[in-house]
């Protein structure tokens, strides 16, 4: 035991690497008897997987040793997912039979501390396909997440969007790209992430502090976009994705191909997103919330015996319109093309994902290179027509070594760390100055499995961040050079007791911490639409949070309720003064004790043997309090969301329609912080239909998304257009169609 615990925290092991394991076996359907054809069968952890022949036979060869889970997924029938053990050399037949789908089944995640299904994992982490984005009719991909309970949105129109979750936004959210921190200026919520939906396979979200996994920016939680699975082994295949918008008059398209062979997989994908004004719920145009974004897409890589060894290589290029008051005055039309007061920006992410198997040892291995360059451009009538230009450059790295000592033992020793640099250019804005930053950290974590299938986590973490800011000039008067460093312990401990066959409870401790960042420190100028200044005094912000959840899972139900208690020591936020500059209204950073509380409820009922019918509901509360007294800013208000939906399996020639009448609630907002307003309840309804057909050999999805259907006039609490007298959109429909094609394929 000494000498395996000795190799972990050396993070070396020597072994013969000489596996050749595989997986067959026959997938049926449970319930009509027969082979299955064209089911998904995917190795988790190595991306690689094969589909079903005709015959319902699969074959998956050239694994390599190790702990696995294998998933198998077929529209219309629940997953089902199998942990497998290979040991060298080994074949195993795995024969499964599929039930009809009733109500979806726990998925395998990779968010967490360690790979594994939902029940594994102490903390809750929400999941959401890429059948369920194309579901939501939004043109923006974050705004897509606000069907999770306590996730929200804060918007500045349909392309100015920044997540929120539990009440923490802005720099208390880590956006994670492929497992990779995003860093884009996140510090305010002019700077929306540069994300898109584009081949992305599904999004995971933990909800709560996760600082042990990921560090300095996962106070609130994370938001992990899980980029599409590999093509299955000796095939080329594609995608086209078409959306059109009817609100915006906007089309939102991408097409993409990928290919495996023998082991060497490849893709790309490019997307193309424009988007005009919106209309308000009163009938008006929103001025200047226009926007045009442009992505591209391309990976390559192996996957062999030893493990996995992928490049990602991510473009974006984003033209987005903002709504203030400079803006207001020039665009008296509507329009889609960017001509003033626009964001124009453009990022680059090169990611390098490697995933090392020897025997009971696994390595990441993740490394990153970022280029975010942003500029503000004005009025071509009102010289500089370019503000602000400035470069944000950050490379990461991550390694962590997980061992397996025993069946019931796993845990994994990690260092992540991060070096940055942003840079101004010829502009005469500088939203903030030029700064380096430096990051290192170690972080360990254990998990064990009790009798009675009760599992147990527990981590610790230890972070070192370094800021320097050179000696620069604000606003005619000399700044000294700023030095700054920042040390960090957090911890994490939590349980999942099964209280019975299908009743489970979570219960997770967690400390988090985020360090202030250099807009924080040092700003001191005019923002948008205010005037900001920093704070060279802030110190590190503190959390403990405590989370209770219970989850219920029949063939025909769920449920799911939580709770939550976060107590933060030194919370930085942002807040109006009674100062103004030049007609601008000065905001200033400050700290103080606060604490957020709240909690989820959600049902999800397929009765039996209504089968052709599915009714949801979830409910989410959440209150953000100063110690001293007050209300904390930009916490969502409250709201209840309730759907009923229809299905039918087969009818003629179309399979897995539906029918989906959905209706939102938000509470009255009567809990707005010192200088923020209070917010009227609305109601808002939506529809949704959907089907699928074949086109030759293709299935073919279809939705038609009919978002605030009674085009009711509405400011969400979250909305920062209410500050220019502006409201939320009105009615919109959506369709969006998915057409896959094949072009080579292989044998099994």
């Amino acid at each position: 035991m000494k000498a395996k615990v000795f190799l972990f925290f050396m993070l070396f092991l020597f072994v013969k690497v000489n596996a050749q394991n595989s997986i067959s076996g026959l997938v049926t359907d449970v319930k009509a008897g027969g082979s299955l054809p064209g089911v998904n069968i995917v190795v988790a952890d190595l991306s690689v997987g094969a589909v079903s022949n005709a015959q319902g036979h699969y074959t998956i060869g050239n694994l390599p040793n190790g702990q696995f889970f294998v998933t198998y997924s077929y529209v219309g029938y629940e997953n089902i997912t199998k942990e497998v053990h290979l040991t060298g050399n080994t074949h195993i037949t795995l024969n499964i039979g599929l039930n009809p789908q009733v109500i979806e089944g726990q998925e395998v995640v990779v968010t967490g501390s360690f790979t594994g299904t939902q029940h594994e994992n102490t903390v809750q982490i929400n999941s959401v396909n890429a059948q369920s984005l194309n579901q939501v009719g939004s043109p923006s991909l974050m705004a897509s997440l606000a069907q999770i309970p306590n996730v929200d949105v804060i918007s500045k129109g349909p392309g100015v969007v920044t997540p929120v979750i539990r009440g923490m936004s802005l720099s208390n959210i880590l956006v994670l790209n492929n497992g990779i921190p995003m860093e884009n200026f996140q510090f305010s919520e002019e700077h929306p992430y540069m994300v898109d939906a584009s081949g992305v396979n599904r999004i995971e979200v933990i909800k709560g502090p996760a600082s042990l996994m990921y560090g300095s920016g996962a106070v609130g939680g994370v938001i992990n976009l899980i980029g599409e699975p590999v093509a299955d082994r000796g095939t080329i295949e594609g995608s086209a994705n078409l959306r059109y918008y009817s609100n915006t008059m906007g089309t939102n398209s991408d097409i993409g191909i990928k290919g495996n062979e023998n082991g060497f997989v490849w893709g790309a994908r490019a997307g193309l997103n424009s988007q005009a004004d919106f209309i308000q719920g009163n009938g008006k145009f929103a001025p200047n919330t226009r926007f045009n974004t442009q992505s591209a897409k391309l990976n390559a890589g192996f996957i062999k015996k030893i493990g996995t060894f992928r490049l990602f290589y991510n473009y974006d290029r984003d033209k987005l319109g903002m709504a203030v008051p400079p803006a207001l005055a020039l665009v008296t039309e509507r329009g889609r093309k960017n001509k003033v007061w626009y964001q124009n920006l453009t990022n680059n992410l090169l990611i390098s994902k490697n995933k090392i198997f020897l025997g009971d040892f696994k390595l990441d291995a993740d490394f990153s290179y970022q280029n975010n360059n942003r500029r503000l451009e004005g009025s071509p009538d009102s010289p500089p027509f370019e503000l602000v230009n400035m470069t944000l450059q950050t490379f990461t790295y991550r390694m962590k070594g997980v061992y397996n000592f025993s069946d019931k033992f796993k845990a994994f020793l990690g260092i992540q760390g991060l070096s940055q640099n942003n840079r101004n250019h010829q502009a005469p804005q500088h939203v903030i100055p030029n700064a380096s930053q430096n990051d290192f950290s170690i972080f360990s974590m254990g998990r064990y499995h009790w009798n009675k299938n009760i599992v147990t986590e527990a981590g610790v973490r230890f972070d070192h961040r370094k800021i320097f800011i050179p000696a620069y000039t604000s606003n005619g008067s000399p700044v000294p050079d700023m030095t700054r460093t920042y040390d960090n312990v957090s911890a994490s401990l939590g349980t999942n007791v099964p209280l019975a066959e299908n009743l489970l409870l979570r219960l997770n401790v967690a400390s988090a911490f985020r360090s202030p960042n250099i807009a924080e420190l040092t700003q001191d100028g005019v923002h948008g639409a205010r005037y900001e200044k920093g704070n060279s005094n802030l110190k590190n912000q503190q959390n403990t949070e405590a989370d209770l959840g219970l989850h219920f899972h029949t063939l025909h139900t769920t449920f799911e309720v939580s709770a939550f208690y976060n107590h933060i020591n030194n919370y930085i936020y942002l807040s109006p003064t009674d100062n103004y500059t030049n007609g601008y209204r000065i905001y200033q950073y400050m700290q103080t004790p606060s604490e957020l509380y709240g909690g989820e409820v959600g049902f999800h009922i397929h009765p039996h043997p209504l089968d052709w019918l599915h009714l949801s509901a979830n409910y989410s509360y959440i209150l953000g309090k100063v110690i001293s007294g007050g209300y904390l800013p930009l916490i969502p208000a409250n709201k209840i969301h309730f759907e009923v939906m229809l299905t039918q399996n087969k009818w003629h020639q179309f399979r897995d329609s539906f029918f989906k009448i959905e209706t939102n609630y938000a509470f009255a907002q009567n809990h707005p912080s010192e200088f923020e307003n209070t917010s009227k309840a609305y109601t808002l309804f939506n529809l949704v239909m959907g089907t699928q057909f074949k086109m030759g050999s293709q299935l073919v999805s279809l939705n038609v998304i009919a978002n605030n259907l009674f085009n009711v006039t509405y400011v969400d609490h979250l909305s920062t257009l209410q500050e220019v007298g502006l409201y939320n959109a009105g009615r919109n429909i959506t369709v969006s169609l998915h057409i896959p094609f094949g072009i080579a394929q292989g044998k099994q």
